[in-house]
């Protein structure tokens, strides 16, 4: 048992490291290959900051653990608006664009309906699983279109001036350690899971959704604290669409898993209501006349709340 959360702590901390190496790594290539900065951030970056998700989902799904990918998927949502973007908004507040406001949000919103219409039956299956992988090619399109048509709260992200040597010695580096340390994370965590009687799908939920979190947690956090917290809504937004559209949609490529219908509508509830209500806030707090929303502590305290009541409800109702 011991050796299981020793497993999962070390797997945690070389997960936030490795993503971050794979992430610097894979935008210096973009860089070299002549890629615009702003549009490295919306797909490299983007895709970079839910590899932890990405990669676990993948481990589970080949342990026969498809529920902790599930759980890894909505538990990781919860976690990116409630802790990160409330903690986020705590030390700074957030400037919201318009194609955030009217396009990324109400898209984020469909995503999780879609989710809640293929996830009724009980069931996510190879077919669901390909709808949903279609509906990230859509959104990977946009976010390039975008790229092209940036607004008030698109920043191009830093990115390392490595050789090009260097770049793909971090990138691969990073891609090793994500691998290995993911596989790790997934080991524990089914180990703890068996050994107290939990299921995976909590344990997906709390442990490894909130350290796969972790990147954005970090990321968003020291961007607030330098000055350019707005680059944590894009990063929130994007991640969430990526949880649903590839992390939701693994487990489905290899087999057909079963879903207690009673905890699919508590989680991917909780998804859309905390989405949900990051929308409101930005639809109430829109100035037209300045083209853009601004998100402050109030809110950010709302969303911590919301995450802490979710777990709290969840460790007291849950057997």
């Amino acid at each position: 048992m011991l050796l299981d959360f020793i497993i999962i702590a070390i797997g945690l901390a070389a997960l936030v490291w490795s993503a971050d190496q794979f992430v610097e790594g894979a935008a210096a290539i973009a860089r070299r290959a002549g890629m615009a900065p702003l549009l490295i951030g919306m797909t490299i970056v983007s895709v970079g900051t839910s590899a932890p998700e990405i990669l676990v989902s993948l481990m589970a799904a080949l342990a026969g653990s498809g529920a902790l990918a599930v759980g890894n998927a909505f538990g990781s949502n919860i976690a990116n608006i409630g802790l990160v973007l409330g903690v986020t908004l705590l030390i700074a507040p957030i400037v919201v664009g318009r194609t955030t406001a009217f396009t990324d949000l109400p898209l984020l919103l469909t995503t999780i309906l879609l989710c809640g219409f293929l996830l009724y039956d009980g069931e996510l299956s190879f077919t669901d699983a390909i709808v949903l992988l279609v509906g990230l090619a859509l959104f990977l399109l946009r976010m390039i279109n975008h790229a092209r048509r940036p607004d008030v709260s698109d920043e191009p992200p830093e990115i390392p001036n490595m050789t090009l040597g260097k770049a793909w010695l971090t990138f691969l580096i990073g891609l090793v350690v994500l691998i290995i340390s993911s596989r790790g994370l997934v080991y524990g965590a089914v180990n703890i899971a068996e050994s107290f009687g939990v299921s995976e799908l909590i344990i997906g939920l709390t442990i490894v959704a909130v350290g796969t979190s972790l990147p954005e947690m970090a990321a968003s956090v020291v961007s607030a604290m330098r000055g350019h917290a707005d680059i944590a809504i894009g990063a929130v937004v994007g991640s969430n669409m990526f949880n649903l559209l590839v992390v939701l949609s693994l487990p489905g490529l290899f087999s057909d898993l079963s879903l207690n219908q009673s905890e699919v509508i508590r989680d991917l509830g909780t998804v859309l209501f905390t989405s949900l209500l990051l929308g409101i806030f930005v639809w109430i707090g829109w100035r037209s006349a300045l083209g853009h929303a601004r998100l402050g502590r109030i809110a950010g305290a709302l969303f911590l709340l919301c995450y802490v009541v979710y777990y709290a409800l969840l460790f007291l109702y849950v057997p």
